[in-house]
Parts: C-alpha cells; structure tokens; sequence
C-alpha cells in the first residue's frame, strides 16, 4: 500500500520510480540508493502551502479532475436496490443521525394532523417542527454520500448547500407567507446558530475527548475574515437608515432608498459568495485538498466509514429528491402556523426567527459538524461551520431578497438594532477564538453560553408596535403589502 505522501502527491513518487526503472531496464547512469533521499532533502515539503502555490491543481491532470469518481465513495452496485437503500438510509453516518431517525413515524403523524386537526395549531407546529428533524436529517447525509464520489473540496461546498435546502426552502415559503420580520429574524439567527452554538458544541466534543485540538489558519481566517465582511455589508443599510433621522427626505423616501440599498447589496454579496467558491474549488484547490487529505487521515474512525455501505448515485438522488419534497410539504404546514403561535402563546417574531426556525433549518449541517469534530477532523468540522454561515450571509439571504424584488415584493435588509449589534458581536468573538488556530471545551462552552444569552434575550424581546409575524418594507413597484385574502397564497 502506497504511503500517505505518495498518495497525495503521486507524480513525485511515479518520477522517481521510472528513474529507478530506466536503470534498470536501460543502459545509463547509476543511481544508488542515496537518490531518493538526496531528493527528499532538495525538494521543498510537499505539504506546504508554498509547494500547493506552486503547483495548480489542474496542472496535475485527470487525477484532480472537479467531478472524478472517487474509490472511497463507490458503492461497488448501481441502480437502486430498496432494501439496501431503506437500510443505509436508516443507519446514516453516525449514531447521532441515526438516532434521529426514529422520529420518522412523527412525519406521517404531522401531515395527518393538519388536515385532520386544523384548529389545533401549537399541535401541529410542535408536530411539523419535529417532524423536520429526519427529513434534514436525510438530505444532509444523502449529500455527504453524494459527496465522497467527488474530491475533498468540492464534497464540501455540496455538502454545505445541500445542507442549505432546508433554510431555502423555509425562506421562499415565508416569503411566499409574507412574513417578513420573521424572515429577516431568521437569516440572523440561522448565522447566529451556526456560528456559536454549532462552533461552540464542534469545539466542547472535540475537547472532550482531546485535550487541544488545532485546524488550519488557511480556513480560518479566510472564514472569519469573510464573516466580518459579510456582517458589515449586512449592516449597511440599517446603518443607512438609522443614520438619518433629521434628514429632509420623508420616511417613504428613506425607506425607498434603503430598498434600493438592500437590493444592490444583496447583488454584490452574491456574486462575492460565487467568487468565493472559485477561489476554493478552482485557483485554490489544492491547497484545500491538502489539508482535508491530512484530516482524512487522522479520522479516529475512517476504518469504519470506510468499511459501510454507501448509497449509489441513484439512491442519493432519489434520496434526496424524497427528503426536499417532504421537507416543502412540512415547511408549508410549519410557517402557516407561526402566526398563531406568535399571537396565542405571546412568543416574540425575534424569538421565533432568531432561534426556532433556524435551530431546525441547518440540523444536518449541525449534527455533520459535531461529529467530525469527535473524529478529530477540525478542519472538516470549520469548514462545514463556517461554510454554512456564509452561504446563508453571502447567498440564501440575498437570494430571497432578490427573489422578493422579482416578484414584487418590499423585502429589504434593514435589520433591528438588536440584531445587528448581537451579530457583529458574535462574529468578532469567534474570529478572537479562532485567532491562535487552537480549539478546546471551554472555548466551546463560553460559545455556548453566549447562544444562550442570545437566545434569553430574544424570548424577551417585544415585537414592533402594530406588527404581528408579517411586516417589512415598503410597497414597492406595484408591490402594496399583502392583505388578508392573499396572506396563504404560497405562489
């Protein structure tokens, strides 16, 4: 079996065994044992960032190709096989994950109960809101299955946007529901939730079991260097509008501007999240795959991922295809009862947003994370973490903007004061953490504890005057604000 190094880096290996070969087959020169080594001490670490810089990934042919099937994630079958795929399905990838799907019978159960029961709405939202734990369960691991048949990069950004279908689909209804304070509440709490409570449990488990764990500086600074921007532009508009309380513009004037504002941000942040993605999947590639090659190898139990069955390319897609549509149906059910729930049990449009929906819109994600991080695969776990945060700043949260302007509809990014000074706070606690590229549990717990804060304060946080779970910007080209008549109407 070839050596790690000779694996990740074959064409100096394939080099020097021709030489030996040639050699031996042709008259030439003589090269003695000593080659190898005096090569070794000329040629710089093949894992250095420096030696990635060099050398692009495309520069090393098919073996670096975006979409080549990789051995490890092949399933030996093809087609679908029912039997087999009901029952890796229902192994998962973990014991937290399969855990989770004994709550599938609770699907069935929450579908039936709406139509069944349609006055008994905190039944039916507990019902939903559970019922979408195993469905996110679902795509989350039929993407990480998805994921082991293409190299280590780019499994990772499937993986984080498969893992972002859930929040999509949760933000494209309550658009549709128009419930736009909840919606802007949402997007905060989804980064919120990820970037404490999911970083936070990533580093308490992983140091439960190791006393110190450490993660490439490459991911983590250019993650919180980019949470920091996207935070900032986040914050533009409601900076803009806050800012001009004396100013001679009326308010519909000012709230016009910051639609148009919010617009043009979400725009740029988009195509700043596509730049992104090149700049990981493409021009940077290998040093990426460098470093999620050294953590595959210091995986605790990759022996045993290994050595389960995996699911075909057919059975994924099936897999997840089943997972979405299940997903939409509960999402439809969960958002036409937020209204009620918001006004019989007095939980707050902050509450709701910032904490419940985004707690079951990135449960996959959350629960990939954690245990990569008790594997000891840390650069895997923050690149998971930190993926899923800025695909919901850079991208799901101006796409629904986007979405709202091209059906006419007045969502803008003027997020509350409380929002916005919780997210920029937060972001500058986790980019002092992750500073030193070190991790253990207490830095885990203080993380933690501050979601709870977060969290505490929110349940007790009014909503605004005269507005219940709909609310938002102005009317803009055409666009007046709902009524009552077209409150359920999804598209």
């Amino acid at each position: 079996m070839a050596s790690p190094s000779h694996r990740r880096f074959g064409s100096q290996g394939q080099q020097r065994s021709s030489l030996v070969n040639n050699d031996a087959l042709e008259p030439g020169p003589v090269y003695d044992k000593s080659y190898g080594a005096a090569a070794d001490e000329t040629l710089p670490p093949p894992t250095t960032s420096k030696e990635h810089k060099r050398t692009k990934w495309r520069s090393e042919g098919p073996k670096m190709k975006l979409f080549r099937i990789k051995s490890g994630g092949e399933s030996g079958r093809g087609g679908i096989h029912p039997w087999h795929f009901l029952r890796i399905c229902f192994r998962s990838s973990c014991k937290a994950s399969a855990a989770v799907n004994v709550l599938w019978p609770v699907v069935p159960v929450a579908l039936a109960v709406r139509y069944t029961l349609p006055a008994e709405h905190i039944l039916i939202f507990t019902l939903s809101y559970i019922a979408m734990a195993p469905c996110a369960n679902l795509i989350g691991f039929a993407g990480q299955e998805f994921a082991r048949k293409v190299p280590h990069v780019f499994g990772v950004l499937i993986e984080t946007t498969v893992g972002s279908i859930v929040e999509i689909i949760l933000f494209m209804v309550l658009l549709s529901m128009n419930q736009f304070l909840v919606i802007k509440a949402a997007i905060l709490g989804s980064i919120l939730a990820t970037m404490l409570l999911c970083l936070g449990l990533c580093f308490f488990v992983g140091g439960i079991y190791h006393e110190e764990q450490s993660f490439s500086d490459t991911i983590s600074e250019a993650g919180s260097g980019l949470l920091l921007t996207a935070g900032v532009a986040l914050a533009i508009p409601t900076v803009f509008q806050r800012g001009l309380p004396d100013s001679s513009l009326t308010e519909e004037e000012i709230m016009h501007k910051t639609l148009s504002i919010s617009r043009i941000v979400s725009v740029l942040l988009i195509i700043a999240y596509c730049v992104y993605v090149f700049f990981q999947a493409r021009t940077h590639h290998g040093i990426y795959h460098a470093i999620f090659e050294m953590d595959e190898e210091r995986d605790r139990d990759g022996h045993k991922d290994a050595a389960k069955d995996k699911l075909t390319m057919t059975e994924c897609i099936i897999a997840l295809s089943i997972a979405v549509a299940l997903v939409t149906l509960i999402a439809i059910t969960l958002v036409l009862q937020i209204e009620h729930i918001i006004e019989r049990s007095k939980v707050s449009d902050a509450f709701m947003g910032l904490i419940l929906v985004p707690l079951v819109e990135k449960f996959a994600e959350h629960i990939t994370a954690i245990d990569e991080a008790w594997d000891n695969q840390m650069n895997f776990a923050l690149s998971h973490v930190l993926g899923a945060t800025l695909q919901t700043a850079l991208f799901n949260a101006p796409l629904v903007v986007v979405v709202a302007w091209g059906r006419g509809k007045a969502l803008d990014l003027d997020f509350g004061v409380f929002d916005l000074v919780m997210l920029i706070l937060a972001i500058l606690t986790v980019g002092r953490f992750l500073q030193d590229q070190k991790s253990n549990y207490l830095e885990g717990f203080l993380l933690v504890v501050l979601y709870v804060a977060v969290a505490v304060s929110a349940f007790y946080y009014p909503n605004p005057e005269h507005e219940g779970a709909q609310g938002g910007g102005p009317s803009s080209e055409g666009a007046e604000s709902a009524g009552h008549g077209e409150k359920f109407r999804l598209f």
